[in-house]
């Protein structure tokens, strides 16, 4: 074809409400030189069965950002590019049939306020006032969202197809892509119409991105995480009441049971009743029922006989659903993510490649989706941090079995409450430490990190370990006496913690040390110790935080969170200059911290050929622990005198059952929380993230204007230094209730809101609840009083000096 585009700065493959949207969102940032493939019309895979719904509510700071965008960019799109659109804001009643579940609406609700939507707590009886058809049994309360409703999903489609080709950008249906290669540091998209050369790629394919992303292995991919799940829902005959009451009236607020686990919600005047029922379905997961090669505007068989326990149960709820007879069925393909939220952003291991694919919720988050992939590709980083739908979250773990059972948990529990002690079932011991059966037999409670199964606290006889347990906000629980035992242990006498599946990255070959220096704000240490290194963004924002040991110019060796793999990986590989190599090493460490008052003591006896006299901060290479071969780094995370013992996996258990036979306390990752947020020591995505600069999270130490050599952010953290930060991070003491403050808590002073929460903990060493955050500067002076907004209960809280709260002057950690 003579006008077919050869070149292009963008090629988007798979023509959704998401595809179209990234598309939208690049012209919009000047980048109208993009091409759109889509295989078939435009919507052809899940866009045109979705059912539309435009939710806000979320309990994930970046899904409900992404999702309040959506609504805001919704209201005026039809008017900006002059396309029709069916867009009906109608609010929505989401039920609660318990306290757990009106606490977690009144910490959506806080989060929602801070976020300017005005999202509010009804009671039943107020919910029948505008929604007169619904039964009241079994409520507890509701929550009422203004700002929800739905949206015609192939106008949406279309409008935003509309805006992107005024501004210049091209779309191309009926042209299935049908591979890439890669040449001279570019993208060649192969098509049936023929090739683009381009320099960034996206996978946008929705159901069928995993097909696409195979495309990528032969240049560093991966298979996506991702399977397909069948969901239905019901249209229903047309209901003269309804109609009645939709003249005098407008439409009818959406509805969702979310314990029942159901949305119903008006169409035209009959209803739309959609379950994600407990016995779910999976498709195209097994030989016998493989996936199409063309699924385009096609719809599974219906399967209602599932779903009876959720109709009869709607329709006890709102009996006019059983007047009308069901018009039609829609029973379509859905991906699901492992945990069922997207995946935005770089392709991990993949030059120029990006994911804006397996969106369970698609229309209502389209619109927040293309302005977030936009940023990614135009600018290198997003206006918000977007941790919890970047690829990388995602790492080896990953099989199909893994994607399938997690999916499938997932769907089943799509309204779940994700309660903060709950470690869910399925997929689990992806990946083990060699001394997991010897944790087994402690008593240990598993949690997994990055698919590594960790200690998260140590049960005794007689304590109850199941899951019902766990579902509570509050704090006390079997764990609660557990975790204070295990907390005065390390304390008063040792404790040892596995900390399996610490990233492990060796940056080596001539320069490697200045490079790696250029990367990061901080001073990196001399050959023998060890620091903490602060890697920002070009706006000083704080990407990542690793521990760091030069072990001569040409060798560096780093150590990060478990989840940063992948992500960390990228940071210091993406730039790499020629001749430097980044390598992975994580599975060939094992790490058990020792930590306590008595830690030298017990140790010295088991160690040869280490300095045990050696200071804080300081690194051992050469020695033996239990006659193992083993490195000591004089850190503790838990604030005590304490080393970190880095061994070969075969030789940890014989350094295990030394220590346990010497008298030392197993303690899990609980404890290890409540003590670093005692000692104000911050934790990555929790903490540290994109959403603050260095000098906001106060990190001045580890931020070195001085250096001689630039590095990213650099000239944004000299304006702020010169100007001051808005925010400045605090430690607050807050007279807690039941529950300490979860990540994101609004801050209150004088009915103002002033900052939020990173995270909080009952700190059992000072007998007292904690919680790390950021609040405006001008009131970050110790002393002053502010309110912490917890699942709805606004508890006081006083901002304490700029020292950690136990142990201030590091003695008992320089021991």
């Amino acid at each position: 074809m003579a006008d077919f585009p050869t070149t292009a700065r963008v090629v988007i493959i798979g023509g959704g409400a998401v595809g179209a949207s990234s598309l939208y969102h690049l012209a919009k940032a000047g980048w109208t030189d993009c091409v759109l493939l889509e295989k078939n019309e435009l919507t052809a895979g899940s866009t045109w069965h979705a059912a539309g719904n435009v939710p806000t509510f979320s309990t994930s700071w970046a899904i409900m950002n992404m999702q309040r965008y959506s609504t805001e960019l919704y209201r005026g799109l039809g008017e900006a590019v002059d396309y029709p659109m069916n867009y009906h804001v109608t609010g929505s009643i989401r039920l609660a049939h318990s306290k757990e579940r009106m606490q977690e609406f009144e910490r959506a609700k806080g989060m929602g306020r801070y976020q300017g939507m005005d999202i509010e707590m009804m009671s039943p009886k107020e919910a029948q006032d505008i929604y007169p058809f619904l039964e009241l049994h079994d409520l507890h309360g509701t929550l009422y969202d203004p700002n929800d409703g739905d949206i015609d999903p192939s106008q949406l489609t279309q409008a935003l197809a509309k805006g992107a080709r005024d501004m210049g950008a091209r779309i191309e249906r009926f042209c299935p892509a049908t591979g890439v290669s890669r040449e001279n540091g570019e993208w060649i998209v192969h098509s049936d119409k023929g090739d683009i050369r381009c320099e960034y790629v996206v996978n946008a394919a929705g159901y069928y991105a995993q097909r696409v992303g195979e495309w990528f292995k032969p240049h560093g991919g991966r298979t996506v995480p991702m399977m397909v799940m069948s969901h239905q829902y019901m249209l229903t005959d047309e209901n003269p009441e309804i109609e009645a009451f939709t003249k005098e009236h407008g439409k009818l607020p959406l509805l969702r049971d979310v314990d029942s686990s159901y949305y119903l919600r008006q169409e035209k005047t009959g209803l739309n009743l959609g379950p994600y029922e407990r016995n779910c379905k999976g498709h195209w997961i097994t030989p016998d029922d493989p996936m199409p090669q063309d699924f385009s505007f096609q719809l599974y068989p219906d399967d209602l006989e599932r779903l009876e326990w959720y109709i009869e149960d709607a329709m006890a709820r709102v009996p006019l659903l059983g007047q009308a007879g069901i018009n039609k069925v829609i029973n379509g393909p859905i991906p699901y993510a492992p945990d069922g939220l997207p995946l935005i952003g770089p392709m991990p291991g993949v030059p120029n490649a990006f994911e804006a694919c397996v969106f369970t919720f698609g229309i209502a988050q389209s619109g927040g989706a293309g302005k977030v992939l936009a940023e990614w590709i135009t600018e290198g980083q997003t206006e918000w941090d977007m941790w919890a739908v970047d690829p990388r979250r995602y790492t080896d773990y990953t099989d199909p079995d893994y994607c399938i059972a997690k999916g499938m948990e997932t769907y089943g529990h799509e309204y779940g409450m994700h309660f903060p002690w709950k470690a869910w079932p399925a997929g689990r011991d992806k990946k083990q430490s060699a001394l997991h059966s010897r944790l087994q037999d402690v008593g240990a409670v598993f949690g997994a990190y990055n698919g590594w199964e960790r200690a998260n606290w140590f049960a005794q006889p007689g304590d109850d370990t199941s899951l019902e347990t766990t579902e509570t906000w509050g704090r006390a629980g079997p764990w609660e006496p557990r975790i204070r035992e295990e907390v005065e242990a390390v304390r008063d006498h040792c404790g040892m913690l596995p900390i399996t599946g610490f990233s492990r990255i060796k940056v080596e070959g001539p320069g490697a040390r200045d490079y790696v220096d250029s990367l990061t704000a901080s001073r990196l240490p001399a050959p023998g110790r060890v620091s903490l290194a602060y890697f920002p963004d070009n706006r000083g924002r704080c990407l990542t935080e690793m521990s760091v040991m030069v072990h001569s110019e040409d060798e560096v060796g780093l150590i990060t969170a478990a989840v940063a793999q992948w992500h960390d990986a990228e940071i210091l590989s993406r730039n790499a200059p020629q001749g430097i190599t980044v390598t992975d090493h994580t599975h060939e460490v094992e790490c058990l911290l020792v930590t306590g008052p008595k830690a030298r003591e017990i140790l010295a006896p088991l160690t040869q050929g280490h300095d045990l006299s050696a200071g804080w901060l300081r690194a051992s290479f050469e020695g033996t622990v239990a006659g193992q071969e083993a490195a000591l780094l004089r850190v503790s995370f838990a604030g005590e005198l304490g080393w970190e013992i880095h061994a070969a996996p075969e030789a940890m258990p014989a350094i295990w059952d030394a220590l346990l036979e010497a008298g030392v306390k197993p303690f899990g990752m609980w404890a290890l929380n409540s003590m670093r947020v005692e000692k104000g020591y911050k934790a990555w995505k929790g903490d540290l993230s994109t959403d603050y600069s260095l000098l906001e999270l106060g990190l001045d130490r580890f931020v070195k204007l001085d250096k001689p050599q630039d590095f990213p952010g650099k000239a944004a953290l000299q304006s702020e230094k010169q100007q001051g930060s808005a925010k400045s991070f605090v430690t607050l003491l807050v007279d807690a209730g039941e529950a300490d403050a979860p990540y994101m808590s609004t801050l209150w002073h004088c009915g103002q809101v002033v900052g939020e929460t990173t995270s909080g903990a009952w700190g059992y060493r000072i007998n007292g609840s904690v919680a790390l955050g950021l609040l405006r500067t001008d009131l970050a002076e110790p002393g002053t009083q502010i309110e912490v907004e917890i699942y709805g209960e606004r508890r006081s809280a006083v901002v304490q000096p700029d020292q950690p709260l136990w142990d201030p002057q590091n003695e008992r950690l320089r021991g």
